[in-house]
């Protein structure tokens, strides 16, 4: 299978090269959004795609969407991406691009967790409470959470790390209107598809959405949706065994490389999360890669 690292269309005027998408301006009114095989990981972008990627990200996405589309309306267009370019620039957009409609974005990564894990887990040990979310003493490493919990992010610049905020941080960057809508949206979009993915053998632990505005100021979900890059999914069979020794479950989702880099040393040293990234080796591409391909094919068999 032929990866694809970065786009290079070049009848569309680029609008944006993100972690994982590469964005071009179609008109004033819709953004062309390709999904490479890139995989970051604490924000840095590896040197080495992982074939298939960008393909099953983007039928994940357009699953959830489908999915939830009675919660909130999305930013597809119902248009074939393949319908804006030239002949010989579809290869580069089949299959792993969506042809969206253009919003305002806002700046706040609506994050929801049902489990405690990752940065969560590692913030509550310190604190007893995650971005100003108070929880209760004894909660254990990949644990239930009592009820699942909206705790945002701000959006960093390219290169930099998203910032847990609280929840007060969101009312001033929006307002208490739609600070409250994004929230009690987020959860609800969390619970059902947590709830569907349970009965197909997976937990999502936690996942992030995005929303923009449209022209009329109405709420609507954007970029990406409930895929292996913004969510945390678990296999359910595992996880109680994890759960006790206090491990990390065994993972669908880019967890796998984010322990594989955890462990790596760099001149006797540990990786500093910062640019350029360790060399991924081909056994660590290769396991990756197949952890997308079983996660969506169990999420939609």
């Amino acid at each position: 299978m032929t990866a694809l690292h970065t786009s290079s269309l070049t009848t569309l005027p680029l609008l944006a090269r993100g972690k994982v998408r590469d964005n071009y301006a179609v008109g004033d009114d819709r953004i062309l959004m390709v999904a490479s095989d890139r995989l970051s990981a604490f924000d840095v972008i590896m040197g080495e795609p992982i074939p298939g990627k960008g393909e099953i990200l983007t039928r994940m996405a357009l699953f959830w969407f489908g999915k939830l589309a009675h919660l909130c309306p999305n930013h597809l267009t119902g248009d074939a991406p393949e319908s804006v370019v030239t002949p010989a620039e579809v290869p580069q957009v089949k299959d792993r691009s969506m042809l969206v409609k253009r919003l305002k974005p806002i700046p706040v990564e609506a994050v929801v967790r049902g489990y405690l894990a990752g940065s969560g887990w590692k913030e509550y040990q310190e604190s007893q409470s995650v971005c100003g979310v108070k929880l209760p003493p004894g909660l254990r490493n990949s644990g239930k959470l009592p009820e699942p919990i909206f705790t945002p992010a701000a959006k960093a610049e390219a290169g930099e790390h998203d910032e847990n905020i609280s929840y007060e941080r969101v009312v001033a960057l929006v307002g208490p209107a739609l600070a409250a809508r994004i929230r009690d949206v987020s959860i609800a979009l969390y619970r059902e598809a947590a709830a569907f993915a349970l009965g197909k053998g997976l937990i999502i632990a936690d996942t992030k959405f995005e929303f923009g505005l449209d022209a009329a100021g109405t709420l609507v979900l954007m970029d990406e949706v409930l895929t292996p890059d913004s969510s945390r999914y678990w296999p359910l069979e595992g996880y109680d065994e994890a759960f006790r020794s206090g491990a990390n479950p065994p993972s669908y989702d880019k967890q796998f490389v984010r322990d594989w880099l955890e462990q790596v040393r760099i001149n006797g040293k540990p990786w500093d999360k910062t640019p350029p990234a360790p060399r991924l080796p081909q056994d660590v591409i290769e396991k990756t890669a197949s952890k997308y391909r079983e996660a969506l094919q169990r999420l939609t068999a």
